[in-house]
């Protein structure tokens, strides 16, 4: 429990009371289902960036990667390259061509609208083998928010971990069902620069403390010099190809993950990708390079050792450790940002395919636009829930819980919604191969271990959901003209571009 808890927590109220007023205000500006899952299309260059930065890195960003970084020290800096890159790549590959196609093909709403109106799902089966996956996956990714969360409160204030949980739900539920795509996008903003800020202060502070770079680094090196090898393992061991692979791989997740995927759809037009891919190129290198530092600095500061679960909370530690309260409070509700940044992503996101792709689709076609938005709202709620119960085992490593949920979503969709963005010959048996590979991959992967088991499930899933692709459209007999043709006419919405149907 950290030392000063009222000073934590009128800065936790404070944070509380302003992003529920950003949902309020949102909520006045939701008047139809595309507002409420989409924000009707309008987001700047700055708030699509920083909102889908601030998605994607949850509580892990400010938990998970310090707690490996101070077992496996600059071994970490694997995983880190590869989100970069995967920033970076998902950017410029995707962005402007979903946002193009998303609109053109039946003005899609979600990601199994879209690959529903792109291949002609006429029996909805690919739509909803999607949407399934969707709600499959963002149960685990969302209940790793709230695990993240119950170690925040139960930290922090002592609360017992049901509590903590419950409380950390509670917050993200409000200005959620509340506010909808725009109180979630305009938080993100919030959310993200309280997140980089305070992973820059933490290591600044620390480094200060301890005397310097140079003196910090002999510190480091005193206590395991592994820690300063790219090449050392949490458990101290050398890091081989496999495990480089592993965690460089994480790069991969960035092509099929929902959360991030919806904005590039919400962007306000193509024209502004260009100046939002270097602000959240820029976020994400801060940030992930904060953590990692505050990771290896907290060995020489840190006594006695974390071990276990509790290195997940070096952070925490570290920032009782360094700053007055008060700054304390605002360092520590990063980690509240970077829990409720994703995770009221996550919730919409299912919602929006429990009332789009399963509601709307199946139950009630003609159903108005009012009940479509309230039945937005109870599945936010309802999700929320069954998050909630997967959340209330307090052994659960957050990093664990996102890495499977990460690996479903790329391996999933991944292959799909990039071979859909470029390859005009591309049918709907291939997309339903493609998904239904890389799904039932990941999972299946999960289970075994051992030898080339031991490979992150991404990996595998990724290359099979690809080659099922390829295979299952170059052999199918439908008639893929008119495919084509729309597809070549799609693409005409390009900005700038000469591109060409494949």
């Amino acid at each position: 429990m950290v030392s000063d808890t009222t000073a934590l927590a009128l800065t936790f109220f404070a944070y509380f009371a302003a992003v529920l007023v950003i949902g309020w205000y949102a909520y006045r500006r939701t008047a139809d289902l595309k507002d409420f899952i989409l924000g009707g299309r309008r987001l700047g260059s700055g708030v699509a960036a920083l909102s889908a930065g601030a998605s994607d890195m949850s509580g892990w960003l400010l938990l998970g990667l310090p707690g490996l970084a101070y077992t496996a020290g600059l071994g970490s800096l694997w995983l880190a390259g590869g989100l970069l890159l995967g920033t970076y790549l998902n950017w410029r590959l995707l962005a402007a061509r979903l946002r193009v196609l998303s609109a053109a093909y039946g003005d899609a709403l979600t990601l199994p609208e879209y690959l529903a109106n792109r291949f002609g799902d006429h029996n909805g089966l690919l739509r909803g083998l999607s949407a399934l996956f969707i709600l499959l996956f963002f149960l685990l990714y969302t209940s790793s928010g709230l695990v993240a969360g119950g170690k925040l409160f139960e930290a922090v204030f002592g609360l017992p971990y049901l509590w903590a949980v419950a409380a950390g739900a509670l917050a993200i539920l409000l200005y959620t069902a509340i506010g909808g795509f725009l109180a979630v996008s305009w938080t993100d903003v919030l959310q993200g620069l309280l997140m980089v800020v305070a992973l820059v202060a933490v290591p600044v502070a620390a480094v200060s403390v301890l005397g310097g770079t140079t003196a910090a680094l002999e510190r480091i090196e005193a206590i395991d010099p592994g820690l300063l090898s790219v090449f050392t393992t949490t458990e101290g061991g050398t890091l081989g190809l496999l495990g480089i692979t592993s965690l460089a791989a994480w790069g991969l997740g960035y092509f099929g993950q929902p959360h991030i995927l919806a904005r590039f759809q919400a962007i306000r037009g193509p024209q502004a990708v260009g100046r939002a891919r270097q602000i959240a190129v820029g976020w994400a290198a801060l940030t992930l390079g904060g953590a990692i530092a505050t990771g290896l600095v907290g060995a020489p500061l840190i006594d006695p050792p974390l071990t276990g679960g509790e290195r997940e909370k070096v952070f925490i530690h570290l920032v009782d450790l360094l700053f007055h309260p008060v700054l304390a409070g605002i360092c520590l509700a990063a980690i509240l940002a970077a829990i409720m940044s994703t995770a009221d992503s996550q919730l919409l996101v299912s919602s929006a395919a429990c009332t789009e792709d399963f509601y709307r689709r199946l139950l009630r076609p003609g159903a108005p636009s009012g009940e479509l938005v309230a039945v937005g709202r109870a599945a936010v709620v309802l999700i929320a829930g069954l998050a909630f119960l997967l959340a209330l085992d307090s052994d659960a490593m957050v990093l664990d819980l996102v890495g499977y949920a990460w690996a479903g979503f790329g391996a999933a969709f991944g292959p799909v919604l990039i071979l859909s963005l470029y390859w005009s010959r591309m049918t709907r048996r291939g997309a339903l191969a493609g998904v239904l590979t890389g799904g039932l991959t990941v999972v299946i992967w999960r289970q075994l271990e051992g030898g080339p088991f031991d490979l992150y499930e991404i990996v595998p899933g990724f290359l099979l959901a690809t080659t099922a692709i390829l295979v299952a459209s170059l052999t199918d007999p439908q008639p893929r003209a008119g495919l084509e043709r729309a597809f070549g006419e799609a693409l005409a919405g390009l900005p700038g571009k000469k591109d060409q149907a494949v």
